[in-house]
């Protein structure tokens, strides 16, 4: 039997407040979604002044990437470069940058999520959260 290393909801809570400190710091209002490997929410953490509309988009951001272990921006990338079939693949909706799969040990253990400014700062504040775990978010 495998054992592998699982987030916390601690690891979510300390992701979190990373992800919040480095939106905070640059003042752009967003939603930080974080869920397991298998793409289930353990956090969901709403700022004040965001679309309504992100409290949608950071989670299926999150999903994607942990599903696909990889950044959601790479989805996006086949997409705009004419793979437009992708846009049928079951269970991704969240196929824009800012989704981002967290690796421990190697292995994918969930990714996180944010949404509400341009897709590269929702990147830069979802990799402030994966650092604050001392993982690397590359």
């Amino acid at each position: 039997m495998y054992t592998k290393p699982v987030l916390s909801l601690e690891d979510a809570k300390k992701m979190a407040a990373a992800a919040e400190a480095e939106a905070l710091a640059n003042q752009w209002p967003v939603v930080i979604a974080i869920v397991d490997d298998g793409g289930h929410l353990l956090y969901l953490q709403r700022m004040d002044g965001v679309a309504p509309v992100s409290a949608q988009i950071a989670p299926a951001k999150a999903v994607a990437a942990a599903l696909g272990k990889r950044e959601s921006r790479i989805y996006e990338e086949m997409i705009n470069n004419g793979r437009y079939s992708f846009l049928s693949a079951p269970g991704l909706e969240g196929m824009l940058e800012g989704g981002v799969p967290v690796f421990a040990d190697g292995v994918c253990v969930g990714a996180i999520g944010v949404s509400g400014v341009k897709s590269s700062q929702d990147a830069q504040i979802a990799k402030a959260g994966i650092v604050a775990l001392g993982l690397d978010p590359n």
